[in-house]
């Protein structure tokens, strides 16, 4: 494949969460940002942390259970030094191991030792310098997890045919803060690590902003959306379990106003995922 075309852009921020942001949390009112605890909604909707070479936990994201052995999520969770991956699949809040830092040799819990572990692979064309434009990856997992039901590839350019409007909703899914608040009041920011879920409706498709990998959807208290740590975390169609989008980056650093996702029915989406057993 050829690479992604580059074209100045506004600064678009990544949707990850550096695991130090969990240490020092404090409980919401609200969640996804403005959604509603998840329980068992989804279940093959998993919370991620990875792991560089040594061990030492790196970021957390979100992402998608699509097979017994494929875990769906954003590239830029699956990055370099990325090596490792661990992934809970618990409602939650998730809570803490006995991890106080470093490699996690002798350490068990969050973040260390999760319900499943896999190798990261992110997509050939994905430039960490303009992420956005290829920003997909998975996670192969070591040992199967056999679930009721994976989330489900759309068909090939299937999404073109929606039209921006307060009825063209998904389901954003994820484990990210529930609110960022920039200092001196960063106390605000909010991170539990529970499964949250929000319904965005659809503003751009197939603009100049968004090209032809990315939508732009709502994040506001009406209709909730996608804060750090929601990265790669599934936006599905409507209500269904098929996912249209990943998470993938933020206009500004307090996860308001619209959120940025990456398409998974184009071909240099589908063509990829194929590679791993994949297809819709």
């Amino acid at each position: 494949m050829s690479s992604p075309r580059r074209g100045r852009r506004p600064l678009l921020l990544a949707l990850t969460a550096v695991v130090a942001l969990t240490v020092a949390s404090v409980t919401p009112a609200l969640a996804i940002t403005d959604g509603q605890p998840d329980g068992d909604g989804h279940p093959y909707v998993g919370l991620m942390i990875a792991k560089d070479a040594s061990g030492t936990p790196l970021w957390r994201c979100s992402g998608t259970m699509m097979s017994a052995t494929v875990f769906m999520t954003a590239g830029h969770c699956t990055e370099a030094p990325a090596a490792s991956v661990e992934i809970w699949f618990d409602a939650g809040p998730v809570p803490f191991g006995n991890w106080t830092g470093g490699p996690c040799a002798r350490s068990s819990g969050y973040p260390c030792k999760g319900d499943a572990s896999g190798k990261p692979h992110t997509h050939p064309d994905y430039d960490p310098n303009a992420f956005y434009f290829r920003d997909l990856g998975v996670v192969v997992l070591n040992k199967a997890v056999k679930m009721k039901t994976y989330g489900k590839l759309p068909a090939r350019d299937s999404l073109d045919a929606l039209k921006p409007s307060n009825s063209t909703r998904f389901t954003a899914v994820g484990y990210g803060l529930q609110r960022s608040s920039p200092s001196p009041i960063a106390f605000l920011t909010s991170a539990i690590r529970e499964r949250m879920y929000a319904e965005p409706h659809l503003l751009q498709i197939n603009t100049g902003f968004t090209g032809d990998f990315s939508l732009l959807l709502s994040n506001n208290a009406s209709s909730g959306g996608t804060c750090f740590g929601d990265s790669g975390g599934p936006n599905f169609v409507g209500s269904s379990n098929v996912v249209a989008a990943v998470t993938s980056f933020g206009l500004n650093s307090t996860c308001g106003g619209t959120g940025g996702v990456f398409r998974v029915d184009r071909g240099f989406s589908l063509d990829w995922l194929a590679e791993f057993g994949l297809t819709p």
